[in-house]
């Protein structure tokens, strides 16, 4: 082949500029369809890691929400006497328990992948939204096998699971959603300030306590209290999770529409956010 043919086709090849974005970028759902595969390969690899080189291996993702419904029933169950609506406050508090610990994990996980993961952004081009993305859609596996737990906990105190079930998958999306939406703000701040990294842990820990985890929604006064309430996205998921499961006080529409509407601000305004810092992270992290 001479010269003059192969120049020809090198330039027959297509050619892909790359350009940082302007201003306030959106979400490029097309771009995110192409490097699919790319994304589901970070999911395998962070499920595959997550509990390389561990004593007890995936039976952490049992053991931590175990052990919390353990203390919690001690301290708020037996000594505070804290309401369970009538349930048994281990079942109570673990089907709380569940969502929380997907969401906490999605975050604490997506809000230092970014700084983490720098070997790959600073070499390669890829949505970077790929990488919080995946850390939080890896906390499911964690979450299917602590469910099994829970099946296993209602029936041996004979409570069987409501009709109402078909909605589970609503409220896991919305854990969902909302843990990528936190993720994207602290991922993006991360990068530039690292005192992130540090913060976080005390974030989760008082929204631990500000969302319906360890005591029922029915302690909160009715009317504007209870919407205000309603405000932290975290209390439509919980106490529809534990009305899905077990029967327990069906949630307020205005306050679980309440709690839908705030996700999705944070997603967005988190999606958006990530998008304008986006450019400057290979030169930051």
């Amino acid at each position: 082949m001479s010269a003059l043919e192969t120049r020809a086709k090198e330039e027959a090849l297509p050619v892909t500029v790359i350009r940082p974005s302007r201003g306030w970028a959106g979400l490029d759902l097309r771009e995110m369809w192409r490097y699919r595969e790319l994304t589901f390969f970070l999911i395998w690899r962070d499920i595959k890691v997550r509990y390389k080189q561990t004593l007890l291996g995936a039976g952490w993702a049992i053991l931590k929400p175990f052990l919390s419904m353990v203390i919690f029933s001690v301290v708020f169950g037996q000594l505070a006497g804290l309401s369970s609506d009538g349930f048994p406050y281990p079942v109570f508090s673990f089907a709380a328990l569940l969502p929380w610990t997907l969401f906490s994990d999605g975050v604490s996980k997506a809000g230092t992948s970014l700084v983490s993961g720098s070997h790959l952004i600073t070499k390669v081009y890829f949505p970077r939204l790929s990488i919080p993305l995946a850390e939080v859609v890896a906390g499911l596996v964690d979450f299917a096998l602590a469910f099994v737990v829970l099946l296993g906990m209602m029936a041996y105190y004979s409570i069987r699971p409501t009709v109402a079930m078909w909605a589970l998958p609503f409220f896991i999306l919305l854990t969902l959603v909302t843990a990528l939406g936190v993720g994207l703000w602290l991922s993006a701040l991360h990068v530039t300030y690292r005192d992130i990294g540090y913060v976080t842990p005390f974030i989760l820990q008082a929204w631990q306590y500000a969302s319906p985890v360890v005591y029922s929604t029915n302690l909160i006064p009715q009317g504007i209290w209870r919407l205000l309430y309603g405000l932290n996205p975290l209390v439509g998921v919980i106490q529809g999770f534990r009305w899905a499961m077990l029967g327990s006080g069906q949630p307020q529409m205005d306050m679980l529409l309440l709690s839908v509407g705030v996700a999705l601000v944070i997603l967005v305004t988190g999606i958006l956010y990530f998008r304008r810092m986006e450019r400057t992270f290979a030169d930051v992290v």
